[in-house]
């Protein structure tokens, strides 16, 4: 293939360009704090799913609760009306005994269900305090998601910026270099993990970085100026620059 010397200089700069490009695009990529988010979302998903449990746990505590707190009121209005029945002496004295009997029953049920109860509103109690944990939990995550958001929108602002500002000439460099080189370099870019053109400098490939034999040194200082050389380690197109060693 032929190209003008200065075509092939051009083709450093556009390998510049677009090298710089894929460094931008794999830093966006890889930013620590994509890493982090992923975490802390893992974590939230995590602590959220704890907290509707326990949330569950806690609306079945409290109806629990309720029904412990209406049996103790039942008896305890059960046995105020035979208090009362008791206290005004109406009724036979088998009645009277009946009644008597009824409220020693009477306070032995409450006695339990009171016990119930308390012990009922000491777990309600340990739900609470792990509801209340769960949700301090989910807000000091919330607060760190928040902040790592911002960094991460901060970093992928100031990464696009500079990648604009890089690839402003990229369309006029394209030009200069021209169709058919532009081609080819686009197919070992492909194939070379990107870097697909490299300066030649002091008798050493910059795209391999092997130091070439004096064989192909003289071959390359016998071509034409504008036939484009490859490496024939690498394979890269080789720009001969004012460096080379030649």
């Amino acid at each position: 293939m032929k190209a003008a010397p200065h075509q092939q200089q051009r083709l450093l700069d556009l390998q510049a360009i677009d090298t710089r490009l894929d460094q931008l695009r794999h830093a966006r990529a890889t930013l620590p704090e994509l890493t982090q988010l992923a975490e802390l979302e893992s974590n939230a998903a995590v602590v959220g799913a704890e907290h509707v449990r326990v949330q569950t746990a806690h609306e079945d505590i409290q109806r629990e609760l309720r029904k412990a707190e209406m049996d103790v009121q039942q008896v305890r209005d059960r046995a105020a009306r035979d208090e009362q029945r008791l206290n005004s002496g109406m009724g036979t004295a088998k009645d009277l005994q009946a009644l008597q009997h009824e409220l020693e029953s009477l306070a032995r049920r409450q006695s339990e269900l009171e016990d119930l109860q308390l012990e009922v509103m000491e777990r309600a109690e340990d739900i609470e305090n792990d509801l209340a944990e769960l949700q301090a939990g989910r807000e000091r995550v919330a607060g760190e998601i928040s902040e790592l958001e911002a960094a991460r929108d901060a970093a992928f602002a100031r990464l696009d910026a500079e990648a604009a500002e890089i690839s402003a000439p990229r369309e006029e460099v394209l030009a200069d270099v021209g169709p058919e080189l532009v081609g080819l370099y686009d197919k070992l870019r492909e194939t070379m993990g990107g870097l697909a053109a490299a300066p030649l400098r002091q008798r050493r490939c910059g795209g391999c970085q092997l130091e070439l034999n004096a064989v192909d040194l003289g071959r390359i200082k016998a071509a034409p100026e504008d036939e484009v050389i490859r490496c024939e380690e690498c394979r890269r197109i080789l720009v001969r620059t004012p460096e080379s060693g030649i």
